[in-house]
């Protein structure tokens, strides 16, 4: 799969570039290791973008890096903020010319204080995946995100916004393990001390269900969260909904679910979208709870589906529905008698098409966009 890489032209895209990649970087040029350290501080923890303003660096080295190395990887070209409830859609565009969105999520307390700030990302070029209810399927896959790509997306909405993200989701545009090397770079860069943005417990993968991915992500030193989509615990059932599922059928997923937890004492999140009449009857949710249970200190996100204009070509794409209210609550209800926590999670940016399944770009297209 093509991924842009890090050195684009003469330009080496330097937000791409883990502390020990960056140590060996300047130790290239002559520079001791610590201003690795010092570089970092500049890039993340006081989001320079001009290396001149670095001045605990030589004027040399600042010259250095003007030369060989950029600063700007993705650009914000539009950008919408839900008037329903702050959600903000930035569409940005890439070195290459390729676009992607980002949504930042605002949660208040119960005072309307803002108490977390959530970004979701993108780490493709569209998606290979073709799951039927979601819209960035429309556009197939043009290439994976490089790791400058993946870490600008967070700098480049906390520079617009004013504003510190809290929390990360991987649950943008693109499968992430499918792109796994690229978005360990990133997180190895936000959960970087010296960088000052993120802990590795504010983050979370979502994935489709990449068996031997969610294998290597567990090896990682990372210890980030991981959410499965998993929709519905029939196998026939979820090929039909997510083709991916032919590769990794079920009870392969749940093992692999069961080592990531046990290898990295974080708890996983199995995330339910419900469909009107398809998976969200009381024996669905029985058959969700024992297939849950089977994970260490699980839980469930229930989603309710957002219809999208694109309609894949599969037959059942058609046919989907979002579950009534009331069957969504009796749902959540079946599955607390069980004793397995559950969440339902809100609709947010549902009317800037923001919400989950929806991002295909529309915003390039049909949107006209104003300042968060």
């Amino acid at each position: 799969m093509r991924t842009l890489p890090l050195h684009s032209g003469e330009k080496l895209h330097l937000k791409g570039f883990p502390r020990a990649a960056l140590e060996h970087l300047l130790q290239q040029w002559g520079q001791p290791r610590y201003r690795a350290v010092q570089l970092m501080e500049w890039l993340y923890a006081k989001g320079v973008e001009d290396f001149t303003a670095m001045t605990t660096l030589p004027q040399e080295l600042r010259r250095h890096l003007a030369t060989e190395c950029t600063l700007q990887t993705v650009h914000a070209e539009r950008w919408e903020k839900s008037q329903r409830d702050g959600t903000v859609k930035f569409l940005f565009r890439l070195p290459d010319g390729a676009a992607i969105e980002s949504v930042l999520i605002p949660a208040e307390d119960s005072e309307g204080r803002l108490r977390r700030l959530t970004l979701c990302v993108s780490t493709q070029v569209g998606c290979p995946l073709s799951c039927v209810f979601c819209a960035t399927a429309s556009l197939r896959l043009r290439r994976n995100l490089n790791a400058a790509e993946i870490v600008d997306q967070l700098l480049q909405v906390q520079r617009l916004t004013g504003l510190r993200v809290t929390n990360l989701v991987f649950m943008g545009m693109g499968e992430p393990l499918l792109n796994l090397e690229a978005v360990l770079q990133a997180v190895h860069i936000w959960t970087d001390p010296h960088s000052g943005l993120l802990s590795p417990r504010r983050i979370t993968l979502s994935t489709a269900g990449l068996v031997p991915e969610i294998y290597r992500l567990a090896e990682d030193t990372a210890r980030i969260r991981l959410a499965i989509s998993l929709h519905t615990t029939d196998q026939a059932l979820r090929e039909r909904l997510m083709p991916i599922a032919r590769r990794y059928p079920l009870q392969e997923l749940q093992k692999a679910a069961r080592y990531y937890v046990e290898r990295t004492k974080r708890p996983i999140t199995y995330e339910y979208i419900l469909f009107d009449h398809l998976n969200d009857s009381p024996t669905d949710a029985d058959a969700l709870a024992r297939f849950v249970r089977v994970t260490p200190r699980a839980k469930v996100n229930l989603i309710p589906f957002h219809p999208i204009e694109f309609v894949h070509p599969t037959g059942i794409a058609a046919t989907l529905r979002p579950s009534p209210p009331e069957r969504i609550h009796a749902f959540r209800e079946r599955l607390r008698s069980h004793g397995i926590p559950v969440m339902l999670r809100s609709s947010s940016g549902i009317d800037i098409k923001a919400a989950c399944g929806q991002l295909a770009l529309s915003g390039e297209r049909t949107v006209t966009y104003s300042g968060p």
